[in-house]
């Protein structure tokens, strides 16, 4: 393979990544967005935007992204509990996003098993505490990538050579 083929394999599996991100990002923005309004929360759509741009910051982003919820249900509601049920929301939503939107949409987008989205994030965790976790999804992407072109898949999702 020459340089500009190289370019062009990485420079798609990375957009496959980012537009998954994307995609990621607005659902739970979505959940945020419907989980305070049921709870009662002032302001949900600034803090549904809020945690949808921080989700972009991988596992910092969330934590940061809770803390106007719950500093808002605390003035509001002046007990321990409403913050206490926007702690639950969030743990509910970092579960959902994490066991199966992120691996759900890396799959279907950047074709990225979801074993390898789940397990590869943890691996590299352990190996270079920030840096793994931070860049495990786009490096995932790359290297399935490059793994589709040495076996000879399909690089686009649904495509089928025979229709």
């Amino acid at each position: 393979m020459d340089f500009a083929t190289h370019v062009r394999l990485t420079g798609g599996a990375l957009k496959n990544w980012f537009i998954a991100q994307c995609q990621d990002s607005l659902a739970v923005g979505v959940l945020w967005l419907i989980g305070l309004w049921i709870l009662g929360v002032p302001w949900p759509p600034v803090w549904a935007v809020l945690a949808a741009m921080l989700q972009f910051v991988p596992h910092l982003g969330p934590v940061l992204g809770v803390i106007g919820p719950v500093f808002a249900a605390t003035i509001k509601f002046g007990d321990w509990e409403h913050p206490l049920y926007v702690l639950m929301l969030y743990a509910v939503i970092a579960v959902v996003d994490g066991f199966l939107l992120q691996p759900y949409l890396m799959k279907r987008t950047a074709r990225v098993p979801i074993w390898a989205s789940i397990l590869t994030p943890v691996v590299l965790g352990f190996l270079l505490p920030l840096w793994g976790v931070l860049l495990a999804p786009p490096l995932l992407a790359v290297v399935f990538a490059y793994r589709r072109r040495l076996t000879g898949q399909p690089s686009q999702p649904g495509f089928r050579p025979d229709s």
